[in-house]
């Protein structure tokens, strides 16, 4: 099992990467929200210079914002710098389209991106349509140092349900998960990924094929409750952002909440009701997995945190890790609340040693 971060991407806070390769964290996710965070390809620049040995990526590139030749190219710049330990994340869209009042792209639309993005990504061509024409296009000039293909870029694709983890099957080098919270459930997205793999005539081999689950880690002191005010500031962001998204969910495809989100969900969509309409999408996801806003604090319930976040004694949290490798999740990334995250990457660092 490999520890990862997910970094929201910071433009002057790049020592951050570094921190967490000094640490011995193995991958460096820079996510990629337009509307929230800096550039995550300009941020991956800066830390390719600065890191010598983790792996740095997208976590994740959006397909909505922007068309493939664009993020090939960018990711492959990326690999001219860092070699051999670049990997290009990609995703069909959340808070980076869900911010400027979009959704994510669908099913079918996600797949005809990754159909152009991934011969791409290799070197290769790829046929772009355009006005009922398909046209060829390729990288002209790979050979003089504009970008690199020679260290290849692995592709990870991200999925929540059966058809996005099928794609993944299909097309990726791997997956990037919802945080399986038992090994049924990673045996389940195991099926949906190997069904998109079986469909497309390709067998998965679960050793090579690389599992990334996100979340966030906080380890429980003696005695401590899942509601402490520590325990709060190192997790409530990654807890929020689960409801922001449970409520995207409601509000567009009529999806009821989780059950451990019903306690907070009249109160809650009554907050966000006060807001315009034609706004709200700006209100939804405010402090998208930095902090949380004063005024919604209070849907920091038991539950909540529960439900969005690993939080445990060392021991258990090492023992629940140790169990969903077994059944062939390789990697978690953690993504902290944005001022704590120091001293989280520290403590969850601890886990290290046990877990490699």
């Amino acid at each position: 099992m490999e520890l990862g971060v997910c970094i929201a991407s910071h433009i002057n806070d790049i020592d951050y990467a570094v921190a967490a390769e000094q640490l011995g964290y193995s991958h460096a996710w820079f996510a990629d929200s337009q509307m929230l965070w800096s550039d995550c390809y300009a941020c991956l620049a800066l830390a390719a210079v600065k890191t010598s040995t983790i792996q740095l990526g997208t976590g994740v590139a959006i397909a909505g914002t922007r068309p493939p030749a664009v993020n090939a190219a960018a990711i492959a710049t990326i690999n001219a710098l860092a070699p051999g330990r670049t990997f290009f994340g990609v995703g069909a869209g959340n808070t980076a389209t869900r911010t400027m009042g979009l959704p994510p792209l669908r099913i079918k639309a996600f797949a005809e991106y990754l159909a152009q993005v991934l011969p791409l990504i290799r070197g290769d061509e790829a046929m772009m349509p355009h006005r009922g024409r398909q046209i060829p296009i390729k990288q002209l000039m790979p050979e003089t140092g504009f970008v690199n293909f020679s260290a290849p870029i692995p592709a990870y694709i991200s999925g929540f349900g059966p058809k996005s983890l099928g794609l993944a099957g299909q097309y990726g080098d791997g997956a990037v998960l919802a945080m399986p919270t038992s090994v049924d459930v990673m045996q389940l997205f195991w099926r949906w990924i190997e069904a998109g793999a079986k469909a497309s005539g390709r067998v998965i081999d679960r050793n090579q094929f690389h599992t990334t689950a996100l979340t966030t880690i906080v380890l429980l002191q003696p005695g401590e409750q899942l509601t402490s005010r520590r325990i709060k500031e190192q997790c409530g962001a990654m807890a929020m952002a689960s409801v922001h998204f449970a409520y995207d969910q409601w509000r567009n495809f009529n999806k009821p909440p989780p059950v451990p989100f019903q306690g907070i969900w009249e109160d809650y969509c009554a907050l966000l009701e006060s807001y315009p309409e034609y706004r709200r999408h700006q209100r939804i996801h405010a402090g998208h997995n930095c902090w949380v806003l004063p005024e919604e604090e209070h849907f920091l319930t038991a539950e909540v945190i529960a439900a969005s976040c690993l939080v445990g004694t060392p021991d258990a949290v090492h023992d629940q890790l140790a169990a969903l490798a077994e059944v062939g999740l390789k990697q978690v990334m953690i993504l902290p609340s944005f001022e704590p995250r120091y001293q989280v990457l520290k403590e969850v660092a601890k886990l290290l040693p046990g877990l490699g």
